[in-house]
């Protein structure tokens, strides 16, 4: 089991940044592929970053790249979203996640534990 807790949600205005934090506990940090989602109300949730177990890959959905980075510390057990130029359209519930398999990927369905979420709102 692991156990994901976001942070570092918050109100913003239109083309400022963010980070959110997800710190992680159990089991072994670095034997897991961490991913960030989103959903937006009365939207289904999507991907929007993943990063490799050692932080050397990464994988960016098209709506971010650009502006998000994703990081880990595997010594903090600590996945990052960096967040920049920020709209009203990225409004919404962000949720770190867990996945034990060896590639990264955008499939919802690949990552095995979630956080609660942590809401950002991005006001125009």
């Amino acid at each position: 089991q692991v156990q994901l807790v976001e942070s570092g949600g918050g109100l913003v205005q239109a083309g400022t940044s963010l980070r959110l934090s997800c710190a992680a506990s159990g089991r072994i940090f670095s034997n897991y592929i961490m991913g960030w989602f989103r959903q937006a109300p009365g939207k289904g949730r999507e991907f929007v970053a993943a990063i490799s177990r050692n932080g050397g890959n990464t994988n960016y959905a098209d709506s971010v790249k650009g502006r998000f980075t994703i990081s880990r510390d595997n010594a903090k057990n600590l996945v990052y979203l960096q967040m920049t130029s920020l709209k009203p359209e990225d409004t919404a519930v962000y949720y770190c996640a867990a996945d034990l398999q060896f590639l990264i990927t955008s499939r919802i369905g690949a990552y095995d534990y979630w956080g609660q979420g942590t809401q950002v709102t991005v006001s125009s």
